[in-house]
């Protein structure tokens, strides 16, 4: 009688350690807690990196196909198979999402232009490569900037409302194609290729290669004829030059 328990005692006994064994390793430990945390709010965060981007990709095509004015939240809403609401997480308006697309072409206009600078070695080259690609650029994305900067159908507030996201994005624009020009320059000065030039005069010398860039890329989509680029650009980087040689 006293064996048959005693065989009872063990038999629960192992049922009892198992059970404890199997509980301390289902068990999610402190790191484990971590790591889950890590992935989930890493998937979160990749999730709603790719609704941004269908909201810009989607906006974008319909900025060029129909304009700033003519594009709702609805629209672009429906083009990417969502509610208006779910847009307001994102952005809280149109104006919003505009200036994310064109910070988004920013960027890829500044993509052009650093690979251009970085395919040659010398600050004569590179001054030339930065001038050529930004007129190529322009004249690449022509038809998309006069169908997404269209001010026909607005009224007089809205012209206001337009003009000062033109001039918004022409600031940011400047600002930093300023930066990458002043870094070709430097690097010109550190090698020796560039006479010394104080902050100052290289902020004046910045301001003033982007502003004559900006005169003859004018001029270009004025006459609608950009056949001279090479040869302007060519000019316009010896003048340059000329100035800062030692």
């Amino acid at each position: 009688m006293r064996i048959d328990f005693l065989t009872k005692f063990v038999d629960l006994s192992k049922i009892l350690v198992s059970l404890s064994f199997h509980r301390i390793f289902r068990r999610p430990t402190t790191g484990s807690l971590v790591l889950r945390s890590i992935y989930m709010s890493a998937s979160h965060t990749i999730k709603e990196d790719i609704v941004q981007e269908q909201i810009l990709q989607a906006a974008h095509q319909l900025f060029r196909q129909y304009g700033l004015h003519k594009v709702t939240m609805d629209d672009v809403a429906k083009a990417i198979g969502k509610g208006r609401s779910s847009l307001y997480y994102y952005y809280k308006s149109k104006e919003e999402i505009f200036d994310a697309v064109m910070d988004m072409e920013i960027a890829g206009l500044l993509t052009e232009i650093n690979k251009g600078v970085n395919a040659v070695a010398s600050v004569e080259q590179k001054i030339y490569a930065f001038c050529l690609a930004k007129l190529n650029a322009v004249q690449k994305r022509r038809s998309r900037y006069n169908a997404i900067l269209t001010d026909a159908g607005m009224d007089a507030d809205e012209i206001s409302t337009y003009n000062r996201i033109k001039d918004s994005i022409h600031q940011r624009l400047f600002r930093q194609e300023s930066d990458l020009l002043a870094q070709v320059l430097k690097e010109g000065i550190r090698k020796g290729e560039l006479r010394s030039i104080d902050k100052k005069e290289l902020d004046i010398l910045v301001f003033v290669i982007l502003s004559g860039l900006h005169g003859l890329k004018r001029e270009m989509l004025s006459e609608n004829d950009f056949s001279r680029t090479d040869a302007a650009v060519e000019t316009f980087s010896q003048l340059i030059m000329r100035g800062l040689v030692k």
